[in-house]
């Protein structure tokens, strides 16, 4: 009679999927108490780890592959502990035909010729075509099915639970994306009064070293102003901040494995984010790019988990 201490849960329902995971399942049958514990962490690609005794090793493939229809990505790490009478049923059978053959040969040697040696128990068992093992097929194939079934009851768990942290990542990239538009908005606000500070700036410097009067809509003025504008503009690069928050967003709204395309698309806001910082000289948006940079490093770290 098999028991099993699993209880069936509720499928957690989720867009982003965490790689960080934990499940235990404890099966026993007949005699033998069956333990599976499924531990995963994050990783950039599938990276698969079965332990389990060496008498088990024909059914690695089998369970790699239950695993493999869980989980895309991440470090997964499987233990198997077996407790009890055996791993597998096995009897060891004697042809007793072939061994009185033998028996009644070394008899026959033994007074032909006058040997005085005994055949002992010793030198019997090196008869290796008296003797052979069998595989109780029946039972060994309960036994395998019990394993599988305990082991995907693990992984069940351990998957429900990166459904869950994947829950608690994906409230937090949310809000952290829209505490950076809204700054990036202020910033985009903000911009234009740059320009302005930047034309009267020249404007006052001209005349301070130009001996004739100027007018504003003198040609070399507007140069400089075209010119300081051009070198200050971060208008391309906020309108592909705004759009990269935008892809952010939509993948997470996407029910696959996103987590490499996160990270892609991160590392491009914080080269934008960089480059508006290199550009302005204002103190406001200089404050507001450190607040962006800030928020987009903890997204970066927050995706490093996302399957």
């Amino acid at each position: 009679m098999v028991e099993c201490t699993y209880l069936e849960e509720m499928e957690v329902n989720s867009l982003v999927t965490s790689m960080t995971g934990y499940g235990r399942e404890v099966t026993t049958l007949d005699n033998t108490r069956i333990t599976v514990e499924v531990r995963t962490v994050n990783h950039r690609f599938l990276d698969l780890s079965i332990k389990m005794p060496k008498m088990l090793l024909y059914i690695e493939e089998n369970m790699k592959k239950k695993a493999r229809s869980y989980f895309k990505r991440g470090r997964i790490d499987v233990f198997v502990t077996i407790e009890g009478e055996g791993l597998v049923n096995r009897s060891l059978q004697v042809d007793w035909n072939l061994l009185d053959q033998y028996m009644e040969t070394f008899q026959a040697l033994q007074k032909k010729y006058q040997l005085a040696d005994s055949l002992g128990i010793k030198e019997v068992l090196k008869l290796e075509e008296v003797f052979s093992v069998e595989e109780q097929e029946d039972a060994n194939n309960k036994f395998e099915e019990t394993l599988l079934n305990t082991c995907e009851k693990a992984i069940v768990k351990a998957s429900e639970m990166r459904k869950r942290e994947g829950n608690i990542i994906y409230d937090d990239l949310r809000n952290r994306t829209t505490e950076i538009k809204q700054t990036v908005k202020q910033l985009e606000k903000h911009r234009q009064i740059v320009i302005e500070q930047y034309r009267e700036r020249i404007l006052q410097r001209l005349k301070e070293y130009l001996t004739e009067e100027l007018r504003e809509d003198d040609s070399k003025v507007i140069q400089e102003v075209a010119l300081m504008a051009e070198k200050g503009d971060i208008t391309e690069e906020i309108t592909r901040l705004f759009s990269h928050l935008e892809q952010f967003e939509s993948s997470l709204e996407k029910q696959e494995p996103v987590g490499r395309k996160l990270d892609f698309i991160v590392q491009e806001m914080l080269r934008e984010t960089n480059t508006i910082g290199s550009k302005s000289n204002d103190v406001q948006i200089t404050e507001w790019v450190v607040t962006i940079k800030s928020e987009i490093e903890k997204l970066k770290e927050q995706v490093q988990n996302v399957e």
